[in-house]
């Protein structure tokens, strides 16, 4: 087959959809690959490593004029003008975005949304969300560090001793297990909260300490088992009480780092004004849900803000800050989902009774296939 790799066109957007470790592969496999030159440039992948892979550089046209077109991102306006009707396109499209599903039907594309791959065993190994949550979670603690102005580990000194940083990470799925561990690696003193009673022993072997907000009634409980790996709205009641709890553990934190995403629904506001107005002067709050409206109110979305004395960072798309590594996730989650639809005389095969598969097949014929 003919595989395009074209270079991302959302603004900030830095990663790309192939490695020359993957597009060598792709072509021990017999595929010709189309990467538009300079595609992996902000990613730190030159075009002459590719040469060397095996891909042909090319324009944008060429690239996304091929049969099967990986990407990143959902390809935009001009992009899906320079797509053919029947090309098979796969990459992070936005599975809750009707407009944007619609768009892609409309031009006759056949798409494939990894983020909508089941959360099970069987489909680890191509979990963008995932690889890239893991990566986002790490960063967070980092731009923590970056506009926190002390230092995290406990330092004993002949001028004396400096206390370690308290960190609270609402939200204990990849991303915040991740800076839970990044944030105690720098020496921090670390408590989370989740809904989900299940994460408190990943979060303890971590060496955070579980917020605990007990259940009051078994529909709480049952819900707070959560869907497929996912979060669950909780009932008002419960949510109340955790609000509650949440504030009086940010107003003693130094970082909070939110994470609490639910799919398909605006992000669920865990940090009220009036819980950032009491928290120290020097306090910063990494809202990693920003895109989907935030866990706090007061964030603004690719901005760094102050309210109170309080710093809110809502820069978005933090795996793009760290594009090398990203991309090299990504890719190889592209790779293992392609060996489930290119069967082994390397020609594309859609095997609709694969879980996966239909999982993420988003439009095809014209008709978009997925409720959002």
């Amino acid at each position: 087959m003919q595989l395009g790799i074209p270079q991302e066109t959302l603004p900030g957007e830095t990663r790309v959809a192939a490695t020359p470790e993957t597009v060598r592969k792709l072509v021990q496999a017999g595929h010709r690959i189309m990467l538009q030159a300079g595609a992996g440039t902000a990613a730190r992948y030159p075009d002459g490593d590719y040469e060397k892979a095996g891909a042909t550089l090319c324009d944008a046209s060429a690239a996304l004029g091929c049969e099967l077109v990986l990407k990143v991102r959902r390809p935009g306006h001009d992009e899906l003008q320079g797509m053919q009707a029947g090309t098979v396109l796969v990459g992070m499209l936005d599975p809750f975005d009707h407009d944007g599903l619609q768009a892609m039907a409309s031009a006759g594309l056949t798409a494939f949304a990894l983020e909508a791959a089941p959360r099970t065993t069987r489909a680890q190994s191509l979990d963008v969300l995932s690889s890239q949550a893991n990566l986002a979670g790490y960063k967070a603690v980092l731009l923590a560090t970056q506009y926190y102005g002390r230092i995290f580990p406990m330092m004993m000194t002949a001028a004396g001793t400096l206390k370690a940083a308290r960190v609270v990470v609402l939200g204990a799925g990849v991303a915040g297990l991740q800076a839970i561990a990044t944030a105690r690696r720098l020496g921090a003193v670390v408590e989370a909260s989740d809904v989900r009673p299940a994460v408190r022993e990943q979060i303890e072997s971590l060496g955070g300490k579980f917020i605990d907000v007990p259940f009051e009634t078994d529909e709480e409980r049952e819900i707070a088992q959560g869907k497929g790996g996912y979060a669950r709205p909780m009932p008002a009641s419960w949510m109340q009480r955790q609000a509650a709890l949440v504030a009086e553990r940010c107003k003693q934190a130094d970082i909070v780092i939110t994470t609490a995403l639910i799919p398909g629904r605006p992000a669920p506001v865990l940090i009220q004004p009036d819980t950032v107005a009491s928290m120290r002067p020097g306090s910063v709050i990494v809202d990693l849900a920003v895109e989907r409206g935030g866990n706090c109110p007061l964030s603004v979305a690719g901005q760094v803000v102050e309210h109170a004395g309080v710093t809110l960072v809502g820069l978005t798309n933090l795996p793009a800050l760290l594009a090398t590594d990203a991309s090299a996730l990504y890719a190889r989650n592209l790779l293992d989902f392609l060996k489930l639809i290119i069967d082994d005389q390397g020609q594309l095969t859609l095997p609709e009774d694969d879980d996966i598969v239909k999982a993420c097949l988003v439009c095809r014929d014209g008709h978009v296939l997925r409720n959002t």
